[in-house]
């Protein structure tokens, strides 16, 4: 860690530039009269994942996508170590809030981008990630990708699961481009902080 790195904690977010991410992700399945429709692994989830994405390579985080779908990025620190993770999730019911899983998300990339600002290099490995169809208003169970990640719910179980309208999610990742090669379980972080507001349509 560096002198300025001892001394950051008078770091202070950007809440504008977070809250416009939080917006422009809002417009991605938006609905009218308010709240998001972007169920998982549906044209809206491939069109939120790929913003998502763009704003992780945008901040120089070296970006992987695992067997499940789930999207990570990782900002080196000094040391090669275990990362500490901050995610949630992008999917959202059929009538989601503006915040729901979106703030867990955004607010890991604007830690990051803050840290990039001021020139911080921390100790540890820095990682933003979202997992896949966190809701389950698609295809049950809920909280798929985490499951997956953390080997309470094997991969081909889940990979075989058959959605509300017939199709799998094995081929509905394959469909949007998501069908990672990163083995589930190899990112093992060292802490994990995940911001979250269960909220209806917002």
């Amino acid at each position: 860690m560096n002198d300025q790195a001892l001394q950051s904690t008078d770091l202070q977010a950007d809440t504008g530039r977070l809250l416009g991410r939080i917006q422009t992700l809002g417009l991605v399945g938006g609905l009218e009269g308010g709240g998001v429709c972007r169920l998982a692994l549906t044209d809206q989830d491939h069109e939120g994942r790929d913003l998502v994405h763009g704003w992780m390579r945008e901040l120089g985080l070296a970006t992987r996508v695992d067997q499940i779908g789930n999207v990570v990025g990782i900002r080196q620190g000094a040391e090669d170590s275990a990362p500490v993770m901050i995610g949630s999730h992008i999917d959202s019911v059929a009538t989601g809030g503006l915040y729901d899983g979106a703030l867990g998300v955004l607010a890991g990339l604007e830690a990051v981008q803050t840290l990039n600002d001021a020139g911080i290099t921390t100790r540890c490995p820095v990682a933003v990630g979202f997992f896949t169809n966190e809701e389950g208003a698609r295809f049950a169970p809920d909280m798929m990708g985490s499951a997956v990640h953390q080997g309470s719910l094997p991969l081909v179980e889940a990979l075989e699961t058959v959605g509300t309208d017939g199709q799998s999610v094995g081929s509905e990742l394959d469909r949007i481009g998501y069908s990672g090669d990163v083995p589930v379980n190899e990112l093992v972080p060292r802490a994990y902080l995940e911001l979250h507001i269960e909220q209806g349509p917002v």
